[in-house]
This record gives structure tokens, sequence and C-alpha cells, in this order.
């Protein structure tokens, strides 16, 4: 059996109605990456970050997945499937996807705030996390989630993953973001690679990708034609 790796971002999820942090309206509109978004954030004002990441994380529990997730899931009846997202929502897992590696964390688990905070994470129940949630040796639990000046935990395990690929698919990243973006140089054993995305003629890939046009929805039901028919 073959393998297909899904290296996913944020247009993807953004087909469910979920913002990103380039949107212009929207939760992020009112912030600064630096107001939410770093370790800095978290040790000047952490009731800011919590109330921040529990609106969103409301909001991407009421999502749902749409059909280009489904699809990365059906692939699993004839292809080995693992998913890498920079996403930190929980689309892929909700629509069937049963190996997703999130690079950035997943907003639906809560971490300790402490020096052992990649041994205590926990499922969050429901969708508000408190200044009273600790971690059992006594540390505020921060969302479970990769700030900007972070290192990238699952780093090298995406890596291994990628350099199992037959398959390589490319999907709602703009491959700005690193080290994430660096990160499909090394599925240098896949035999096909392809992008997809409206915009795939400007991002930075090797020519050998085939470029799919369109947005994630449609793209996918393309390409599902093309690898289930061979």
């Amino acid at each position: 059996m073959k393998t297909i790796v899904v290296f996913s971002g944020a247009g993807i999820s953004a087909e469910s109605g979920i913002q990103t942090f380039r949107d212009s309206d929207g939760l992020w509109e009112n912030y600064s990456i630096e107001e939410i978004a770093t370790p800095q954030a978290w040790k000047s004002n952490p009731n800011l970050v919590t109330e921040f990441y529990n609106k969103r994380r409301k909001q991407i529990l009421e999502a749902q997945p749409n059909q280009a997730h489904r699809i990365i899931a059906e692939l699993e009846e004839k292809y080995k499937v693992l998913v890498i997202t920079q996403n930190i929502d929980d689309l892929h897992e909700r629509a069937g996807s049963s190996s997703v590696l999130h690079l950035h964390g997943n907003i639906t688990y809560a971490k300790s705030s402490g020096p052992q905070k990649e041994e205590y994470y926990y499922k969050i129940n429901g969708w508000r996390l408190t200044p009273n949630d600790t971690c059992p040796d006594g540390y505020r639990l921060r969302p479970h989630v990769v700030w900007f000046g972070e290192e990238v935990p699952a780093y090298q395990d995406a890596i291994e993953q990628l350099e199992q690929a037959d398959i390589l698919i490319v999907v709602g990243t703009s491959l700005n973001v690193h080290p994430a973006a660096g990160l499909i140089h090394f599925a240098r054993n896949a035999t096909k690679a392809f992008v997809i995305d409206p915009k795939a003629a400007l991002l930075n890939i090797p020519k050998t990708f085939v470029q799919i046009t369109s947005n994630a929805e449609t793209g996918f039901a393309e390409l599902k034609r093309q690898l289930t028919e061979n």
C-alpha cells in the first residue's frame, strides 16, 4: 500500500469558516500577534490570551469538516494516509482521518505552563479554560498551541513521516511560516507531488509539483478521481 502524506494549512479550514490570523475581520481583527500569540503575551497577560483562545476554541468547535477533510479521510480506503497539519483545529480528526500530526498544537487540548508543559496535557471539556485550571504541579493551564517564537516539538516526527511519502499533497498553506515551510523538501522519495491552491503558481514550491489551481474542496474532488482510478 502506497503512502500519501497530506501537508495542510489554514486554507483548508477557512472553507469551514475558520478564520486565519491574516483575515481582516473576526477574532483576529482587534489583536496583534504580540498580544495573544507569543510566550511574552502569556507572561504579561495570561487572562487576555486565555479569553482569546476560548473564543477561538468555541468558533472551531462550532465549525464542521468540509468535503476536502472528508475526502482525505476516504483516501484511507486505498492508501496509508498521514496528515501533517499546521492547523490547531481538530477538523481532520472529526472527518475521520486516523493519523493526524499537529505541528502547531491542537486547541482542543490544554497543557501546563510550567517546566513539564509537554508532559502535562489534557483534553478540554467544552471550550472554556479558566484561571483555576491547573496541572498537578499547580501551574496554570495554557492553550496547547505553538506560539510565535517557540520551538515546534513535532518537527522531527513530521520529517520522519514525510520521508515515507510516495505521494505528497500540499493544500491550503502559503508556505511562509517557518520552520514548517521547509518540511516539504523532506519528501524526497515521493514519486508524485501535488499542490492545491487558487494561487498555486505564486507559491514557493518545486517545479515538479502538479498544480491544481482551485480551492481545497474542488481540488480534492478532482485529485480523488485521479488517485482512486489508477
